[in-house]
């Protein structure tokens, strides 16, 4: 991989599950914006789909965030790149969704999430600090860790339980990391949208067809909320729309410590994350049909 130099990098980004989504959105983005972006898929097909027409210096590499091996031949392959330099930024987007109701949903599953979201989030991190700023023989101006949470990671949704878990443990993570990189220069930014057009919920309905849950006591509550979140999924915020918000996190000289972009926010976050927590549950329990017969 040729290394960049003082005059062929302007600013140097790695994005974990850049495949699909948000993350394929914000890799193209931030690649046709001049940044020198490291894109991490899980496969070499995925690798050719997301090059084929890429604007800009689009790289990508063989990254599974659960695979502490591939994570760091990502380390050596970007720091034989960047050289002596600094990366500018590290987008923690890798994450998975499943659905189910949390008292029957099996522990594997539950586990699952936090594999991805949390340790997944949390081994990358770790692994790419000394190259963000944490090694002072690095030259350039530390970099920014931005890591998608949800709106999830405030408000828990029924059925949501293993996600919405481990995206509360995101937003835990990123303001604590802010406060101890601090140390380094090295910031950490949450970005929590709403509802997103990605694959993500067309892949946890596939997951759960046939599932366990079909004749469980959540059966019905599960298909309306399975329809509500697909409607989301093909409503909601386009992926370009987060791809920008990246772009300001990463860029702005006083970015926020956590970005909100949910469609109808104040209906959909703003006044939902301030309602009594026993009016929210009465909101849930009579949209999915959730109240005791």
């Amino acid at each position: 991989m040729t290394e960049l130099t003082a005059s062929t990098l302007a600013r140097a980004l790695l994005v974990t599950g850049a495949s699909t989504g948000i993350g394929e959105a914000a890799a193209r983005h931030m690649a046709a914006r001049g940044w020198t972006v490291f894109a991490g898929v899980r496969s070499q097909k995925d690798a050719d789909a997301l090059s084929e027409g890429a604007a800009g210096d689009l790289r990508p590499i063989l990254l599974d965030v659960t695979k502490p091996d591939q994570v760091e031949a990502a380390v050596r392959t970007i720091s034989a790149a960047l050289g002596n330099r600094r990366l500018s930024g590290l987008l923690n987007n890798a994450g998975i969704a499943k659905m189910g109701p949390l008292a029957i949903q099996p522990l594997e599953d539950f586990e699952a999430h936090f594999a991805v979201n949390v340790f997944g989030m949390l081994r990358v991190t770790q692994a790419f600090v000394p190259l963000l700023g944490g090694d002072p023989s690095r030259e350039g101006p530390p970099g920014r860790i931005v890591t998608i949470t949800s709106v999830g990671g405030k408000i828990a949704a029924p059925f949501l339980g293993a996600y919405t878990a481990t995206k509360h443990a995101n937003e835990a993570m990123t303001d604590t990391l802010r406060r101890e990189l601090a140390l380094y220069g090295i910031d950490a930014i949450a970005i929590g949208p709403g509802s997103v057009k990605t694959p993500i919920w067309d892949k946890a309905e596939k997951d759960n067809k046939g599932s366990l849950y079909a004749g469980s006591d959540w059966a019905d509550a599960l298909k309306i909320f399975e329809k509500t979140m697909l409607t989301g999924g093909q409503t909601g915020l386009p992926p370009q729309t987060i791809a920008e918000v990246v772009e300001d996190a990463l860029s702005h000289p006083k970015p926020k410590a956590r970005y909100a972009p949910v469609p109808d926010k104040l209906t959909n976050f703003t006044i939902a994350s301030r309602l009594p927590k026993r009016w929210l549950d009465g909101i849930f329990i009579k949209r999915f049909g959730l109240k005791k017969k």
